[in-house]
C-alpha cells in the first residue's frame, strides 16, 4: 500500500482533479457545486460557482477548464458522511461548461445532442485535435433510471455527436498514449471497455463483450480513470476503495488500496508526473502518493 499524504480535507465530495504546474490542484466539489483550487499548503479557494453537480474536469485548448455538470443529486447523510443519490427536486438537466480560470466566468456549451437533453455528464478527455470525448451516466429516480452514452464535442460549442448509446452507467473515460484507443468505465457493472479510435471523434463500434478489457464479480464499482505513460488504465474503484490498474492488453488487473470506500478519481502531476493525486470523496480529502509509473501527459495541460 502506498504512503498517502493528505493534501486537503473538508472537501464536499471532491472529484475531477487536475494537477497544475504551480503545484496546485483543480478539482470539483460536487455537493458544494464549485470548481475549486487546492493550493500547495492545503488551502482551498473557489474558482467558480457552478451549481448543479460539477463532476469531471479537463483543461482545453484555450486554457479554460471544461466541466461535466451532472445536474446535481439528492444527498443523504449517514453517520456524518454525505452520499449522493437520486435526481434532485431542483434538477434542471445536465450540461457541459467552460470556466475561465482567471475570472471565474462560466459559459454553458452544451445542454442537448440532436435535440435530446444531456442527463448526467460525468467525465471527459481531450484528444490532440482539440475535441473532447465525454460520458453521460444519466440520472436515477425512485423507480427508474436513464440509459447512458458516450459523446464527442468541439471546444468552441459548435458540434456535438453521440458515439455510443445505450450504455449502463458510463463513467470514467480516457485515451491511450497514442490516442488510438478510447477507454470507458461502467460503474454499475464494474467493467472497463476499450474501443479503437478511427479518427477525431470516431470509433470502431463493437459489441460490449468484445470491447470489454476488465470486469469484476466482487461487489465493487468503477468510477473515473486516468492512463499512465505505459498505457495502463488506472480506474478509481468504489466500495473496495482504491485504484484498479488494468494493462492495455486486458491482462490481469491489480488493485491498489486507498483508505476511502468512495475513491472516485486519480490524476498525475509533480516532477516527471510521478505523483498521483486521488480524490477520497467519502472522507472529503485530496490524497497524494508516489506512483509506480509516470502518468500520461494530457493534451493541452501546461507543464
Amino acid at each position: 500500500m502506498p504512503c498517502f499524504t493528505e493534501i486537503a480535507s473538508g472537501l464536499q465530495f471532491p472529484e475531477g482533479p487536475i494537477a497544475l504546474p504551480d503545484g496546485s490542484v483543480l478539482l470539483v466539489e460536487i455537493r458544494r457545486g464549485t470548481l475549486s483550487r487546492v493550493l500547495p499548503g492545503g488551502r482551498v479557494e473557489v474558482v467558480a460557482q457552478l451549481g448543479g453537480g460539477p463532476n469531471g474536469a479537463a483543461i482545453g485548448p484555450d486554457g479554460r477548464c471544461y466541466v461535466c455538470n451532472n445536474g446535481g443529486f439528492e444527498w443523504t447523510e449517514h453517520d456524518g458522511v454525505w452520499v449522493p443519490g437520486h435526481q434532485p427536486a431542483d434538477y434542471a438537466g445536465g450540461r457541459i461548461e467552460a470556466v475561465d480560470l482567471e475570472t471565474g466566468a462560466v459559459e454553458v456549451l452544451y445542454t442537448h445532442c440532436d435535440g435530446v437533453p444531456l442527463k448526467g455528464p460525468n467525465d471527459l478527455v481531450f484528444d490532440r485535435h482539440g475535441g473532447f470525448y465525454f460520458t453521460d451516466l444519466g440520472k436515477s429516480r425512485q423507480r427508474e433510471m436513464d440509459h447512458g452514452g458516450v459523446y464527442y464535442a468541439t471546444a468552441d460549442g459548435s458540434m456535438i455527436r453521440e458515439l455510443l448509446f445505450p450504455l449502463a452507467t458510463p463513467n470514467g473515460i480516457g485515451l491511450s498514449p497514442a490516442g488510438d484507443r478510447l477507454y470507458v468505465a461502467q460503474t454499475s457493472s464494474c467493467r472497463l471497455l476499450g474501443y479503437d479510435v478511427t479518427g477525431p471523434g470516431a470509433i470502431r463500434h463493437t459489441m460490449e463483450w468484445e470491447a470489454m478489457l476488465a470486469g469484476s464479480a466482487q461487489f465493487q464499482m468503477f468510477d473515473s480513470l486516468a492512463v499512465d505513460a505505459a498505457g495502463n488504465v488506472c480506474v478509481a474503484t468504489l466500495i473496495n476503495g482504491g485504484i484498479t490498474i488494468v494493462p492495455p492488453d486486458g491482462g490481469a488487473p491489480r488493485h491498489v488500496p486507498v483508505p476511502d470506500a468512495m475513491t472516485t478519481n486519480i490524476c498525475f502531476g509533480g516532477a516527471g508526473l510521478r505523483t498521483a493525486y486521488i480524490t477520497a470523496s467519502m472522507s472529503g480529502r485530496l490524497l497524494a502518493c508516489e506512483w509506480e509509473t509516470p502518468g500520461l501527459a494530457l493534451n493541452f495541460l501546461p507543464r
